[in-house]
């Protein structure tokens, strides 16, 4: 393995962390155990099997580029890279704790706790249950490492083995001299102008979304470097039978389910929900499947508003799926929730110049993240052990006090929250809120 250069997106995540907003997005697996001794032995699995996926042995590290590659790639200069790391231990990142009785308590605090940046970049915290039939792993990655599909295939590389459909290989790229290729400019050229005026289309959106902003107090918080988590449970098959009465898509019911949770849990705790409706941002991978490279982030987004001040359920529901629609007409290379594309557009020193600032804009643009993990539908299994149940965890962004992830693992949805530790004290009434608020949309459904 060589040393592979960021993405822009990969270093705009790797300079906006900070000690109290850490940018690592995580997983809580539960597993059911076939004896009191399967966590310890899972942790062992574990820490072996590491060493041989090569995604895990890579850290990152600040480069400056020679003068010929600078001259290639100008918005590279002052990066970072991902390279093999020579004294790559696994055991440094596979960690056995006491066993426990609150799997989301235990991955809460470890949530809080930033990645160490001068190794690979992830770890592995094995929680057996004090019940002795089952066991937890919580997976962090940093999201300069990986965006969720690749944090996927990194896990899955550690579980137990399986036929999983080959990646495409890294297509090879040609020969290049010192200099550009003098026929190669007027492509570049009219590349770069292209990308400008595209850069400023989505600049434009980002502005314009942010003029009638009416922030949620409730969403948005100074930044106490704890966290707190949650998971949700539902049946796909509730889901599906909302999707089958009103149309739309399943996400789209998943996103409507979060707009009611929210509407319910700022009214029992006083914030009240009148005229209430935050902006969303809901990634969209850009990644092709079965594509295992570029490692980093392929992502876009779309933004929405989150209709948390209709008191009709159904209504919200058709208010989500209207606002998703026109975001699909647009594409995910347009309009405010593409965002994530300027990075491609800002030179890499200003990446590392500028990280704290940008990240601290995060709350200009969007109140909370709602993101879908996609899973396979087969069984995973570590040592023999079933997992079941998988709940996402998305890093928060500096100043947002609550972030969603939801992903279907057959036949059940797992919505996995993620909040700020001293301004969400109460996240496990928005979590109940969230089971409510399905059966209010299948009641509903019905009438």
């Amino acid at each position: 393995m060589t040393a592979d250069l960021l993405a822009p997106l990969d270093l705009a995540f790797w300079n906006i962390e900070s000690a109290d907003n850490p940018m690592h997005l995580g997983a809580l697996g539960i597993f059911s155990a076939h004896s009191p001794a399967a966590g310890a032995h899972a942790a062992d699995l574990l820490a072996a099997r590491a060493a041989g996926v090569p995604g895990l042995r890579m850290r990152i590290r600040n480069v400056w580029q020679p003068l010929p590659a600078a001259l290639r790639r100008p918005l590279a200069f002052g990066g970072a890279a991902r390279e093999p790391a020579p004294d790559f231990d696994a055991l440094n990142h596979v960690r056995l704790h006491a066993p426990t009785a609150d799997f989301h308590t235990v991955a809460g605090r470890l949530m809080g706790r930033p990645l160490e940046r001068g190794r690979p970049p992830w770890e592995a915290h094995v929680l057996p249950g004090e019940d002795g039939i089952s066991f937890a792993v919580l997976f962090k990655f940093h999201h300069a490492l990986a965006d969720g599909l690749r944090a996927l295939t990194l896990a899955a590389g550690v579980m137990d083995p399986m036929d999983m459909p080959a990646p495409r290989p890294r297509p090879a790229e040609p020969p290049r001299g010192l200099l550009p290729d003098v026929r190669e400019l007027p492509g570049r050229v009219r590349g770069a102008l292209s990308d400008v005026g595209r850069a400023l289309d989505i600049g434009a959106s980002v502005a314009l979304s942010s003029l009638d902003v009416r922030s949620t107090p409730a969403l948005t918080c100074e930044p106490s470097g704890t966290r707190r988590t949650a998971g949700v449970l539902l049946d796909l098959d509730d889901v599906h039978r909302v999707r089958k009465t009103v149309g739309g898509t399943v996400n789209d019911v998943l996103i409507a389910v979060v707009a009611g949770a929210l509407r319910r849990w700022l009214d029992e705790r006083g914030d009240g929900s009148e005229d209430v409706a935050p902006r969303a941002l809901i990634p969209v991978s850009k990644r092709r499947p079965r594509t295992a490279y570029p490692q980093g982030n392929r992502l876009s987004g779309y933004l929405i508003r989150l209709p948390v001040d209709d008191p009709d359920p159904l209504a919200r529901l058709a208010s989500v799926r209207t606002a998703m629609d026109r975001n699909k007409d647009a594409g995910p290379n347009r309009g405010a929730g593409a965002v994530a594309l300027l990075a491609d557009h800002v030179p890499a020193l200003a990446h590392r110049l500028g990280g704290p600032l940008v990240g601290q804009a995060a709350r200009l643009w969007f109140d909370i993240l709602v993101t879908s993990v996609p899973l396979p539908s087969l069984g995973l299994k570590l040592g023999g052990n079933p997992l079941t149940a998988v709940f996402p965890l998305a890093p928060l962004a500096p100043g947002h006090s609550v972030a969603v992830a939801v992903s279907t693992y057959r036949g059940s949805v797992h919505y996995g929250l993620v909040a700020d530790g001293e301004a969400v004290p109460d996240l496990d009434r928005l979590a109940a809120a969230v089971t409510e608020e399905v059966r209010t949309l299948i009641t509903a459904c019905r009438s």
